[in-house]
């Protein structure tokens, strides 16, 4: 795909490896949790709130996670960020064991917590290449949920079915089978994270600034962009990168784009499952979400350097707007599957261009990792309010209201990519005129 070091290439396959195990495992846990919610609670209004919860604990937990990747470095953080998720499966199993809504909502918080971190892996992969190369490795990493797409899914209805013949509550399996996988991606991570992808990007930031600084002594100028590498670390700073164009932007089409997916999706299970599908099918349609979510990623990263990024946050938006049409035309498994992969196919253009802008814009940063949580804290609020509101939604109006509501949201997302964007749009177009 591009050229890279020994060492760029095994951090590159270590990051890959543990993002494939943590989608694989979040997705096999998600599959059956509304109905599990629906179960312990018995209002369907209750269906998103184990996952909106989960966002609380990721929103809350962003900008300090953000501070220790800053801190401590990738591997600890990351690390913390699996603890995390192994704790909150463990949890979630016995709370389903005690038929206990309040312990598995418990759960759904430290998940959230712990992906706080694990968001964040796309950008300790993208840090250790040059800018130019940038969203193509986060197209590769956001690729590894593939195999969550792929290999989730199939993982319930066996884990289901061991955890009946152990004489335990069927919905406990997935729990179990997603917390061994966190703890393989642990040692992994522990183990083969080295050098730390901070340590290289910091070198990378050093020969890009003697590299700057020698153009400048040469054309006999200054650098009137000073970087905050002379700057004080603190809030003040952070505040200062929230205010360019292109982090609100990246910002605004990361966290809509989850709004959107998230009305839609968590809906899925219990909108088949009152269909008469059984777990079997709603995993299928599951997968080819997830498939759309990360399948093409690859492409969409080249897409993203080569089109743009702001273009692909506005084809992401139409994309969605199209899967939200399509979703309440029928209740065929055809049309939810490619309604479903629409979904993901359009949150995916949205999150690796929005990844990529963020990470361009923050190049050279020593405040990235806290930006990028905040970051990380919006995408998860937004994400939220749109577990807790689907359900109310679909409750009052059934799914056609929940489908108007992402019709809406994708068309502001597709306005405000032409309207933030349009600075960096004729930006980029007097760069190549």
């Amino acid at each position: 795909m591009f050229p890279m070091s020994r060492v760029q290439r095994r951090l590159i396959i270590t990051l890959f490896i543990v993002s494939s195990l943590n989608s694989a495992a979040m997705i096999a846990s998600f599959v059956l949790t509304p109905i599990i919610s629906y179960s312990l609670s018995g209002r369907v209004q209750l269906i998103g709130l184990p996952n909106a919860l989960s966002m609380v604990g990721r929103a809350g937990a962003g900008y300090p996670l953000g501070w220790l990747l800053d801190k401590a470095g990738r591997r600890i953080g990351l690390a913390v960020g699996l603890s995390f998720v192994i704790f909150g499966m463990l949890v979630s199993a016995s709370a389903i064991s005690a038929g206990s809504l309040v312990f598995f909502l418990g759960g759904a918080v430290l998940l959230g917590v712990g992906r706080a971190a694990l968001e964040q892996t796309r950008y300790a992969a993208a840090e250790i290449f040059p800018l130019a190369q940038q969203a193509k490795v986060i197209g590769l990493i956001v690729f590894a949920g593939t195999v969550g797409a792929v290999g989730g899914p199939l993982m319930v209805e066996p884990a289901v079915g061991l955890a009946r013949q152990q004489g335990f509550h069927e919905h406990v399996g997935p729990f179990w089978i997603s917390a061994a996988l966190m703890v393989l991606a642990l040692i992994l991570l522990l183990v083969a994270l080295r050098p730390d992808p901070k340590e290289l990007a910091a070198l990378l930031d050093r020969e890009r600034d003697a590299a700057k600084a020698a153009e400048a002594k040469e054309d006999g100028s200054l650098d009137a962009q000073a970087t905050d590498d002379d700057s004080p670390r603190g809030l003040q700073q952070v505040m200062r990168l929230l205010k360019l164009p292109d982090v609100q932007l990246a910002i605004a089409a990361m966290a809509i784009g989850q709004l959107v997916m998230t009305l839609l999706m968590v809906v899925t299970p219990l909108h088949m499952n009152r269909a008469d599908y059984k777990a079997d099918a709603i995993s299928y349609v599951l997968m080819a979400h997830t498939l759309g979510m990360f399948g093409l990623s690859g492409l969409s990263g080249w897409l993203a350097g080569r089109v743009g990024r702001v273009p692909m946050i506005f084809a992401g938006a139409l994309v969605q707007v199209l899967a939200a049409i399509m979703m309440p035309l029928s209740t065929e498994l055809p049309v939810l599957f490619v309604s479903l992969f629409l979904l993901g196919l359009g949150w995916n253009f949205s999150y690796i261009a929005g990844s990529s802008l963020l990470s361009a814009a923050l190049e050279g940063s020593r405040q990235r990792g806290r930006v990028q949580g905040i970051n990380e804290a919006m995408v998860a609020i937004a994400s939220a309010c749109g577990s807790l509101g689907t359900g109310g939604i679909y409750s009052i109006s059934g799914v056609v209201a929940v489908a108007v509501s992402g019709v809406f949201f994708s068309a502001a997302l597709g306005a405000l990519a032409l309207w933030l964007g349009r600075q960096h749009l004729f930006t980029l177009a007097a760069e190549r005129g």
